[in-house]
């Protein structure tokens, strides 16, 4: 399994349309992604600070979304992200919700 962390700086009182954007907009497009698992998203208690976790089965498949894709989706939300999102990329050790044991 691996992750795509993206650290997103959100424009003042856009908390509310950041989270309807995602549902609406970016999620259904994630779901039509090969490997695509799951979507975590985060916004700080400050409104301005967000975190958005994918989750893929493989390293091909995020790289793919990455370069074919996230163009597109981080484009559509330009009205709520204030300057560039920070991009990166893990491997999943383990996951509680994914049930994935940790390789030790």
């Amino acid at each position: 399994m691996y992750a795509r962390n993206v650290t997103l700086h959100l424009k003042a009182n856009s908390a509310g349309e950041f989270t309807r954007m995602l549902e609406t907009d970016v999620l259904p497009v994630l779901r039509k992604q090969n490997g695509f698992k799951d979507e975590l998203a985060f916004v700080g208690s400050n409104g301005t600070d967000a975190v958005a976790i994918s989750m893929w089965d493989r390293k091909e498949s995020a790289d793919a979304y990455s370069r074919d894709t996230y163009p597109a989706v981080l484009k559509s939300l330009n009205k709520v992200v204030e300057g560039t999102p920070t991009v990166e990329t893990w491997e999943v050790s383990n996951s509680t919700f994914h049930k994935i044991a940790a390789r030790i």
